[in-house]
């Protein structure tokens, strides 16, 4: 799965607006963003980068102004991280990725609805598809709050989601009593067999009433109805692991984060 999670991360990488390739790396770049969770590089499988090879990478991120980072698999690039130390990069983290397969794939049973009427009124909650701008502004914001505002909404976020959901990805989000957005999540276009399912986040007056897992189930049953045949993510914690596999997610390798400092 390794070379599968890689080869989607390239090719999700050319869906930038600005891509720079250079020999055995591949960097997408945003143009209204400096988030380092926006802007990285990652490796074509295989690679066998050299010094020089790194050192045009690192250049490539400078002269926007930006911090060199990478993502990747590392076993699908096995070369990889020892050139990367060479050259000064540092681990930022390690993540173990879940996929999930039409053959593990759960429906959540019904769930207590997000009004918190009691459990005998419980249903499948109604996950919906954004339509309008107050929407997309409305998951941004909420998004934003569920993860403790590591990244502020902001119009270019909102602009950014209805941009996933336009062009083959899917967002989906479930309805706050007020009508705000109580949690969403969104899924990029498949591409190489796979999609990669990210941003899944509930605000916190609405956790525990299966938000989460409501919204990873919907954004997987998509993905598997547009032809692809396994879904990814990666997990914040033992709480959300434990949401994921209730959908039918299982373990299947890590993905290496690095960066030049300074």
């Amino acid at each position: 799965m390794d070379i599968d999670v890689q080869n989607f991360t390239v090719a999700n990488l050319h869906r930038r607006p600005v891509v720079v390739q250079t020999a055995g790396f591949v960097a997408g770049f945003q143009r209204d963003s400096t988030s380092p969770y926006l802007n990285y590089a990652t490796p074509v499988p295989g690679a066998r980068p050299t010094g020089r090879d790194v050192a045009s990478l690192v250049e490539a991120f400078r002269e926007r102004g930006l911090k060199p980072r990478l993502e990747f698999a590392p076993d699908a690039a096995p070369a990889v991280e020892a050139a990367l130390r060479e050259a000064g990069f540092t681990t930022e983290a390690v993540h173990e990725y879940l996929v999930c397969t039409p053959a593990t794939l759960t429906v959540p049973p019904p769930t207590a609805p997000v009004t918190g009427a009691s459990a005998r009124a419980a249903a499948p909650l109604p996950v919906e598809v954004p339509s309008t701008d107050e929407d997309y502004a409305s998951i941004d914001a909420a998004l934003s709050e569920a993860f403790d505002g590591e990244f502020v909404s902001s119009p270019e976020g909102a602009a950014r989601l209805r941009h996933i959901q336009e062009s083959g990805g899917a967002v989906r989000f479930v309805r706050a009593p007020g009508g705000d957005c109580a949690g969403g999540a969104c899924c990029s276009a498949p591409a190489v067999g796979t999609a990669e399912l990210s941003g899944v986040g509930t605000r916190p007056a609405f956790r525990g009433r299966g938000v989460a897992v409501a919204v990873t189930a919907a954004l997987t049953e998509v993905m598997f109805a547009r032809g692809a045949g396994s879904v990814w993510l990666e997990y914040g914690g033992e709480g959300s692991r434990r949401v994921y596999e209730r959908v039918g997610y299982r373990p299947r390798g890590t993905r290496l984060y690095m960066a030049l400092e300074g």
